[in-house]
């Protein structure tokens, strides 16, 4: 039987897909209290989120439950990726993308940094081969759309990228868009990353645990940065389960929580 798409209008939405470190919460084997929770808001999956643009839904990093998080939210169709960066938990859901192309009737095109595209070319040897395909779909389509720190127009709206630090060395993506901006995996926001960042509405932020970590914001080092931006309201992201929802978010300032799995923002561009 023909796969018989069905899709769901998201136009207007920014919507957090996962929002878990790179091992995920529960962690495989802990017994602690947040990862034996049934709260539903401690079951953290990879970091992900997806935009519904004008011209369709643009979606941010491809991590390994990329394939669960889109049918938890119902939603039927990737017209583009955007990567912050090449880490493992960004990347490695890359081959769910295959159903999409027989939609799109084109490869989906990944709008990435040079690092970026070299790690999944490697990762994905595969896809990129130059053997025939023994049925469509064998692997997945996919084209390249190289990016920098200038803005790019994709799918009817304009992304502006910014940097963010990694870690001492390693250099990541955040992205802009419209009264929102999606700023995972950082412990640093260079001082030429701040204007880009004047005036939005929602900030979704790195902020893994309490203590200091060498290569991502704990708590308190993304409240400072919070208080410099001031967004109208902030999310904590890529968190691990030495916070639990409700008692972290009971502490945190007002305009601050700590995001969640299917958390959905109203996107204005």
């Amino acid at each position: 039987m023909p796969h018989q798409f069905e899709t769901t209008d998201i136009s207007g939405q920014f919507i957090l897909l996962g929002t878990g470190t790179s091992v995920g919460v529960p962690a495989i084997g802990c017994g602690c209290p947040v990862c034996r929770s049934s709260n539903p808001r401690n079951k953290r999956t990879r970091t992900a989120a997806i935009a519904g643009l004008p011209g369709g839904n643009l979606l941010f990093d491809t991590p390994p439950e990329l394939r669960l998080q889109l049918i938890r939210e119902n939603i039927g169709i990737v017209h583009a990726v955007a990567f912050t960066h090449d880490h493992a938990d960004h990347i490695f859901g890359l081959d769910d993308l295959r159903l999409f192309p027989f939609l799109l009737e084109a490869p989906v095109p990944l709008y990435c940094e040079p690092s970026v595209e070299q790690r999944i070319r490697h990762s994905f040897d595969y896809a990129f081969s130059k053997e025939p395909q023994t049925h469509p779909g064998a692997i997945p389509s996919l084209e390249f759309k190289t990016i920098g720190l200038e803005p790019f127009e994709v799918l009817g709206a304009t992304v502006r990228p910014l940097r963010l630090l990694h870690g001492p060395k390693f250099q990541v993506l955040g992205f802009r868009l419209g009264n929102i901006a999606f700023c995972t995996d950082t412990n640093e926001i260079p001082e030429s990353s701040y204007p880009e960042l004047e005036g939005v509405e929602y900030l979704i932020l790195d902020a893994l645990r309490e203590k200091p970590h060498p290569t991502h914001f704990h708590v308190q080092a993304a409240l400072a940065a919070i208080e410099r931006i001031r967004p109208r309201h902030a999310y904590l992201t890529h968190v691990c389960h030495d916070l639990e929802y409700e008692e972290t978010c009971r502490r945190l300032p007002d305009s601050v929580d700590l995001a969640y799995d299917g958390l959905r923002l109203p996107l204005v561009l």
